[in-house]
């Protein structure tokens, strides 16, 4: 069983996407329940999923998120030692704050794997994550 961290833009093209990348993060997401992967993401990521449906008042987006966020995956909060992972993380200035707090919390859960679509970061290398990648290149 791997341990698979979704970024926030994953669950946004699952959901609000189209396209390619609204298929790749569903097939993804269907082949980490069926090989039963622990399916991590951050608190961070339940608060930027919502601003959209709140901000539009839709309320089925806002229940399909809740819905997967609360039952198919784990919540990774913002800790102590998230504070300080992202400290040193966020160190590489190149990485934007929620970016940080990201890896940060994928770091503390020591995650096999990260999945992204910002190419940025699957060029970083963070002690807690074997591996980080895009939406596009993601095996499992």
């Amino acid at each position: 069983m791997s341990r698979v961290f979704w970024d926030t833009n994953v669950f946004i093209y699952l959901f609000e996407g189209s396209g390619k990348p609204a298929a790749r993060a569903a097939e993804l997401r269907d082949r980490i329940l069926f090989r039963k992967d622990a399916f991590l993401t951050s608190t961070l990521t339940l608060g930027e999923v919502l601003v959209k449906p709140l901000e539009t008042g839709n309320e089925e987006l806002r229940r399909k998120y809740e819905l997967v966020l609360f039952q198919e995956t784990v919540l990774i909060p913002f800790t102590d030692e998230a504070a300080i992972l992202y400290a040193r993380i966020r160190r590489d200035r190149s990485l934007k704050a929620p970016d940080a707090i990201q890896l940060a919390c994928a770091a503390q859960a020591r995650v096999d794997l990260f999945i992204t679509n910002d190419d940025r970061l699957s060029q970083k290398a963070i002690p807690g994550i074997q591996f980080i990648t895009s939406l596009e290149r993601a095996f499992l």
